[in-house]
């Protein structure tokens, strides 16, 4: 015969003397549809060796056994909230619960990358260079917390306009839920005297280019261009991860690099800052290089003629290239989800792909997700 008490039933070999006394609860942190428990092994483990713990969820009493800290309770209901406690037993029986946990509420987290569009190149006449567009922001994290049937928004911001005088058109933000990233700013020329080729800005608030080349510290933003000195080649615009190059010489300064994720299962780099011009004055002179990341080379000059600058590659929110003749404008952006459980639905008909076990949203147009 057996009789129930907290820790569950008196068996036979029950002896309240020699069971454990109650592990120090810890902490509870939560996932999806589960919790991973902490806790402290009791000091006195009665009249044997602990065999293991069990943790219990209140409400529900969804248990979860190991034995060792930390300890999963799983088929937990998302959206609800739970504490739990922990028993601890040996070969006597189960001994008392510890105190009760923090309380958490388990939800669905995702993973996410969003870049923004990328600034246009700056574009005009004369001779001195100009400026590359700087890559869309671009931010990226794990661990987002989303709410079961609730269509979360996806905007995937345009790249900016390549410019045809000083200054080439910001991109626009791109947006996951509460989550943005600012558009890449468009490159330019100094407006004092036609020589002086200026820099494009990397991406925050979507303004026009800096002329400084500090790396910015927000994760929304991109970096500034290079610096630019007069009658130079044009400075290369900021990209997600590095900051643009000065002009050597007449030559164009070359982007900064994109930031790399491997969200999609392998490794790609996304808003590289366009480059700059070469100064046009007659002589053969390089473009700037695009950033890694789909940044856009700057226009060179070949026998006293001024070339295009490259377009920022579509959804990677690249720079622009900027040049004397027809400047780039630049990439569109890119919002990426991954989640170990399919949404229930999409709309703006995302890629999706598996990889790891987790289905990869890849929105190269505006949209929303529901899990």
């Amino acid at each position: 015969m057996s009789q129930r008490y907290q820790g569950g039933f008196i068996t036979a070999s029950y002896n309240g003397l020699k069971v454990p006394n109650a592990p120090t609860i810890g902490t509870a942190a939560v996932g999806n549809t589960s919790a991973s428990v902490t806790f402290t092994a009791p000091t006195n483990v009665g009249g044997g060796a602990i065999t293991g713990y069990t943790v219990i969820s209140s409400p529900g009493s969804i248990t979860g056994t190991g034995t060792s800290s930390p300890i999963t309770v799983s088929g937990l209901t998302n959206g609800t909230a739970y504490t739990f406690t922990v028993v601890a037993t040996n070969a006597y029986g189960t001994g008392p619960a510890s105190a009760a946990s923090n309380s958490v509420t388990p939800s669905l987290v995702v993973d996410y990358l969003v870049v923004a569009g990328g600034g246009g190149g700056a574009g005009g006449t004369g001779n001195g260079g100009v400026g590359g567009g700087g890559g869309g922001g671009y931010r990226t994290a794990t661990g987002f917390a989303v709410a079961s049937g609730t269509a979360l928004t996806v905007t995937v911001g345009a790249g900016g306009a390549a410019g045809s005088g000083q200054y080439g058109d910001a991109g626009s933000n791109s947006v996951f839920s509460t989550i943005t990233s600012a558009g890449g700013g468009g490159g330019r020329k100094a407006s004092s005297y036609d020589g002086n080729g200026g820099s494009g800005g990397g991406g925050y608030e979507g303004n026009a280019g800096g002329s400084g080349n500090t790396p910015s510290t927000s994760p929304s933003q991109g970096n500034n261009g290079g610096s630019s000195v007069s009658q130079s080649g044009g400075s290369g615009g900021g990209g997600g991860g590095a900051v643009g190059q000065n002009a050597s010489g007449e030559n164009g300064g070359a982007g900064g690099a994109g930031g790399f994720s491997t969200i999609t299962g392998f490794s790609e780099n996304y808003a590289g800052g366009g480059g700059g011009s070469a100064q046009n004055n007659g002589v053969d002179r390089i473009g700037g290089a695009g950033g890694t990341g789909g940044g856009g080379a700057g226009g060179a000059t070949a026998g006293g003629v001024a070339t295009n600058g490259t377009a920022g590659t579509a959804n990677t929110g690249g720079g622009g290239g900027g040049s004397r003749a027809t400047a780039g404008a630049g990439g569109s952006g890119v919002v990426i989800i991954s989640s170990s459980v399919a949404a229930a639905s999409t709309t703006g008909s995302p890629t999706v792909t598996t990889s790891g076990g987790n289905t990869i949203y890849t929105f190269n147009s505006s949209g929303s997700i529901t899990f």
